[in-house]
């Protein structure tokens, strides 16, 4: 398995636009499409970010799944919706992830 650690810095006044986005539409859509998200922190810092992890079978399998997922006709749909009003993400790190061998859960 490998893991993918999304790091979303949110710009000025886009957080509600940012968790509305993402509970009413990005989660439904990975669920359906097969993508298993870990879980989801919310930064206690005065600048927003969203941080999420991501489980793949493979980097080739990750790779299948995100570019099915930015062609998906409903994410397009949501992503313009949500960004009428302007942009949402400053930026986006990507940091990928394997389980340390001696840790068991």
């Amino acid at each position: 398995m490998i893991y993918e650690l999304r790091i979303y810095h949110i710009l000025p006044g886009r957080w509600e636009a940012i968790n509305d986005r993402f509970k009413n539409h990005t989660l439904s859509i990975f669920n359906r499409l097969g993508m298993k998200v870990v879980d989801f922190w919310e930064s206690m810092e005065d600048k927003p970010k969203l941080y999420y992890v991501m489980e793949y079978e493979s980097m080739e399998a990750r790779d299948r799944q995100w570019e099915t997922f930015r062609d998906d006709p409903e994410w397009i749909e949501a992503r313009t919706k949500s960004e009428e009003d302007g942009k949402i993400v400053e930026k986006v790190d990507v940091i990928f992830m394997k389980r340390a061998e001696y840790f068991r859960k």
